[in-house]
This record gives C-alpha cells, structure tokens and sequence, in this order.
C-alpha cells in the first residue's frame, strides 16, 4: 500500500492563529503516524501556474490513514481555525509503490 501525502497550499493572514491552530492540530497529526515533511514559504517557483506563499506536506502509511486523521474528531475540532487563519487548499496524494 502506497504511502499517501498531504499538501497544503496556504497565504496566512492570521499569523497568530495560524501559530495556535499548528500547535493544535499536531498532536492529532501524530497520533494518526503523520509525519510532517515541509512547511515552509522558500517555495522556487518553475514554471505553471501562480506560486503558493506556502506549502506544507505531512506522510502518512496510507491514503485511509491521511483520510481517517483529516475526519477525526480532533482535527475537526480545530480545522475551523486554519479557515479562519488563512486562504488555503489541500490535497491528498498517492504515492508511488
């Protein structure tokens, strides 16, 4: 089974909340074996389309593991304040075997 990544596409505007809601949702991302890979606004813009100001990108084992952390009740409870931080888009991914 591939390992599944999400990535994260964000401009905060609250800095402060934003801080508040990662200190937050870590905890959440651990317990379901995330592992955070990247997050950061050095981003080297190629070519496409525009440049996110950020980008984080967290592993899990799994496609169902990314899935069931980003439904549970303690993500969930906190994910109103990444709405509320920033604009922002996330993906899930699948990774090759």
């Amino acid at each position: 089974m591939p390992a599944a990544y999400l990535i994260s596409e964000s401009q905060v505007t609250d800095q402060a909340l934003m801080d508040e809601y990662a200190e937050k949702a870590g905890p959440s991302v651990a317990a379901y074996g995330g592992e955070l890979v990247a997050a950061t606004t050095n981003v080297a813009h190629m070519d496409g389309m525009s440049k996110p100001p950020r980008i984080v990108i967290i592993r899990f084992e799994s496609m169902e593991k990314a899935k069931e952390w980003y439904n549970c009740p303690e993500y969930q409870a906190v994910l109103p304040m990444r709405f509320r931080a920033s604009n922002s888009s996330v993906y899930f991914v699948e990774g090759v075997e």
